[in-house]
């Protein structure tokens, strides 16, 4: 498990109320941690920075096709 300490976790400022959320930490430098806003304390995906930005990019041009 990689060290998380320090992670500042946000939700998307789309997120409704619902709870149906997932947060995203990525201040730290080496890695971007993923989880579910209804169990803070369950399990964490974690992405290399590269790898988030990347992710991230193809989701916007996929939802700018739509």
């Amino acid at each position: 498990m990689r060290d998380l300490t320090g992670a500042a976790w946000r939700k998307s400022t789309r997120s409704n109320n619902g709870g149906d959320c997932v947060e995203v930490a990525a201040n730290l430098s080496d890695i971007v941690g993923l989880r579910d806003s209804k169990d803070p304390n369950g399990p964490v995906l974690t992405f290399s920075p590269a790898a988030w930005t990347t992710f991230v990019r193809a989701t916007k041009a996929e939802g700018s096709r739509h």
